[in-house]
């Protein structure tokens, strides 16, 4: 890699991901100042790139393409898909990253006709289209490690590899109004209970049983997050739960949602985005791993996994309990609160501190 080049990075979906890759942006501007930085990605998720250092945010217009497939208007689809080929190879990018390192992100840095395009990780036949691919490697225990082991074998200037995200003034001005409008000015906690594979799931009454806990032992009141298709499973847990709790799911957009977290005295969740996104912001976070392998080492004082791995995990995707999800049974709610308990002791410990000095 030299200075001075035009460099495309490509991570299209999966939001804890792209925030965990989000390290690299300032790993490429510590090592090449005069780089041009562009990223291609999904629409839904190009609000988590709002980095004053990424030059050019692209799109990729999936579901237009796919609703062009399921209509069999194959003639338009075909025109639409290079058209945007050709959108890419003007861009005259020199280095193309592939974090996604799967087909449709494959084909997509061969469209670039970038001269260099390196995978990482590259699978489903898309080393292929890659001049070079790098294995996913790096020590698994750290958050974001493989992005870490990429930036390495790039001879880049890591520095602390930190993830780096970057909220909208429009956001916070949400924040503030919401604060007003729901009366927290005191102080909230968050709760990110969902995810999109039941094996990452917590059990509904464990979640019950800890909102309740939470906001009488913290004294404030829980938002619950999450994405549209969330919305009547936290009104559910929001009605049964006891305290001031209010279900937020599907009432926010993503970046909302984080600045939510940002502003939060505590967040709770599973391997979910929102979680990734309460380390990143430095908010004291409690994960619960159980099907996914953990990152055990968050980076972040105020950050805790809790993780009680059997002779099956982690499964990922191919649970063998039928459904018993034993691995999550054995997170208990007491232990949560305990973690809980002593993350937000230690922030007040240190706010306390800060304040002394000044």
């Amino acid at each position: 890699m030299r200075d001075g080049e035009n460099i495309l990075i490509i991570r299209l979906s999966a939001i804890g991901d792209i925030v965990f890759s989000t390290a690299l942006i300032a790993a490429i501007n510590r090592s090449f100042p005069k780089c041009r930085i562009s990223w291609l990605v999904e629409p839904a998720n190009a609000s988590l790139l709002r980095h004053p250092t990424i030059d050019e945010v692209i799109l990729w217009p999936k579901a237009e393409w796919k609703q062009l497939w399921r209509q069999r208007s194959y003639r338009e689809l075909w025109r639409r898909v290079m058209g945007f080929k050709r959108a890419l190879a003007e861009r005259r990018f020199d280095r193309v990253l592939d974090l996604q390192g799967l087909l449709k992100s494959g084909l997509l840095a061969w469209f670039t006709g970038a001269r260099e395009r390196i995978g990482l990780g590259s699978r489903e036949g898309s080393r292929w289209l890659m001049t070079r691919v790098i294995d996913r490697g790096g020590d698994p225990a750290r958050i974001g490690s493989e992005y870490l082991h990429l930036a390495q074998e790039l001879e880049l200037d890591a520095g602390s590899f930190e993830m780096d995200l970057h909220l909208g003034s429009d956001d916070a001005s949400f924040v503030d109004a919401l604060i007003i409008e729901q009366r927290l000015e005191q102080g909230f906690l968050v709760v990110a209970p969902f995810t999109t594979r039941p094996q990452k799931h917590w059990f509904e009454s464990r979640w019950i049983a800890l909102i309740s806990e939470l906001t009488a032992s913290q004294g404030l009141p829980l938002l619950i997050l999450g994405g549209p298709n969330d919305r009547e499973a936290a009104e559910a847990l929001a009605q049964r739960a006891t305290g001031r709790v209010i279900a937020l799911a599907g009432r926010t957009g993503l970046m909302q949602a984080a600045a939510l977290i940002g502003r939060a005295g505590l967040l709770v969740g599973v391997d979910t985005g929102l979680t990734h996104m309460g380390i990143a912001l430095s908010t004291p976070t409690v994960a619960l791993f159980g099907a996914t392998c953990p990152y055990t080492d968050t980076t972040r004082e105020n950050a805790r996994v809790i993780y009680h791995p059997f002779s099956c995990s982690p499964c990922r995707r191919s649970p063998s309990c039928e459904g018993a999800f034993y691995c999550m049974q054995a997170i208990g709610v007491a232990e949560v609160i305990a973690v809980a308990g002593e993350l937000t002791a230690r922030q007040g410990a240190a706010a306390q501190e800060s304040s002394d000095v000044c």
